[in-house]
């Protein structure tokens, strides 16, 4: 059972409802009075609207009082379905899930030849439309669409920007373009911010905890959630623990730092270095003109088989990654952290195993609680299944998630 709130405590009283009764569910009416601090009569007003609403079901199932039985109250898995696009370097991810954060659906293509916003707003356009057709969802059901990728964003103005550096997309301005061709909410976000929120709705974390997601595609990102709302920062852009400097003087990285921990961590910096060790590459089939995921998952499946230099490469990684995971930990003093993205999906155990032992050892706190670490249940899909999640949880709990406007 989560802790005592009241309404004061969280962004609005639909929300605080919405959250425990996803979190701790089923859970009758009385526990809500008990655990928000609202009255019965308030508790009574927003559960009957969420009914009426389709957001929340009562599961037929009652406890047993010396009064009157109390029904139990669950969300309803399909009052919404959320639609997620994660735009990857060279491919689109697209994921549905029901209001629960189960996936109904997912499929991935090419990304788009040419890269003119044009031209990919009707790539992703086209995407959205086979999916939903292919699933046969009421255009109604949806609450709306996600867009997701690396960072920086501009979420107000619903595009991704145009950052230093040659393995950055920028300058895409998506969300209106998007909306006109659909006809349904479209947000833009980070694949980190996305990831966070996907693993905290869909693995029905309680409000109460302090909740990090650490993220690896081809860069390093990471989410923290707090009362169940992320944390976004000024401009949406919070967490991206892959450019805190980890090698003083280090090499130069595109964000204008030096020695960042992308540019040591992150899997093309990984695979650089394999491809300078005599006769790996050779002997994995790694080609030097090979997508920096496709390497990289060559490699980490040899370390993970125990290829002595590729695992001392992943290694080597996960240790540089692990000191980042105790800056995080220390900044928000977390109790839940996930590991989540492509990069950690072939060889996440190393990493959850480096992570959990240095968080052990070196978290600040570690004296008076620890850090639970876990690995996704779906690393590659993590942040489209998040840009599922960013939808519904600003559709049926607004307050917590970004606005997602209603079709005019």
């Amino acid at each position: 059972m989560a802790r005592r709130e009241s309404a004061a405590a969280g962004p609005g009283s639909r929300a605080l409802v919405v959250d425990l009764i996803r979190s701790s569910g089923p859970i009758s009416r009385v526990e809500l009075v008990k655990v928000t601090g609202l009255t019965q009569p308030t508790i009574s007003n927003i559960v009957r609207r969420l009914i009426d609403d389709g957001v929340v079901r009562e599961t037929g199932d009652t406890v047993a009082t010396r009064g009157k039985p109390r029904a139990m109250l669950v969300i309803n898995s399909r009052a919404a379905y959320g639609v997620g696009i994660h735009m990857g370097a060279d491919t689109l991810t697209c994921v549905v899930t029901d209001t629960r954060g189960g996936t109904v659906g997912r499929q991935l293509v090419a990304g788009p030849a040419d890269s003119r916003p044009a031209e990919v707003a009707a790539r992703l356009a086209a995407l959205y439309r086979d999916v939903t057709d292919g699933l046969g969802l009421p255009p109604q059901s949806v609450a709306g669409l996600a867009v997701v990728g690396p960072g920086p964003v501009d979420v107000a103005r619903g595009g991704f920007l145009a950052p230093p550096g040659p393995r950055q997309r920028g300058g895409l301005d998506l969300a209106q373009a998007l909306s006109g061709r659909l006809d349904v909410p479209v947000l833009v976000d980070s694949d980190a911010a996305a990831a966070a929120v996907g693993e905290f709705w869909g693995r029905q974390v309680s409000r109460e905890r302090t909740f990090g997601c650490l993220y690896m595609n081809s860069g390093i990102g990471s989410g923290v959630v707090l009362d169940g709302a992320l944390h976004r920062g000024a401009s949406s852009n919070a967490g991206k623990i892959g450019h805190i400097s980890v090698v003083r003087d280090g090499e130069p990285c595109p964000c204008g730092n030096r020695g960042c921990l992308e540019q040591y961590a992150a899997p093309h910096a990984v695979v650089a270095r394999a491809l300078t060790v005599p006769g790996l590459a050779d002997r994995l089939r790694i080609r030097s003109d090979d997508p920096d995921a496709r390497a990289f998952d060559v490699l980490a499946r040899a370390a993970v088989y125990g290829d002595g230099e590729a695992r001392a490469l992943v290694e080597e990684s996960a240790a540089l990654l692990a000191e980042g995971a105790v800056t995080l930990a220390n900044l928000w003093d977390l109790d839940t952290l996930v590991l989540a993205g492509p990069g950690f999906a072939v060889a996440g155990s190393l990493y959850v195993t480096e992570i959990r032992r240095r968080l052990a050892e070196q978290a600040f706190t570690r004296e008076v609680h620890g850090v639970r670490v876990d690995l996704s249940s779906n690393p590659r899909d993590s942040a489209a299944i998040g840009g599922a999640a960013l939808v519904l949880q600003g559709s049926v709990a607004p307050g917590h998630g970004p606005q997602v406007a209603a079709r005019a």
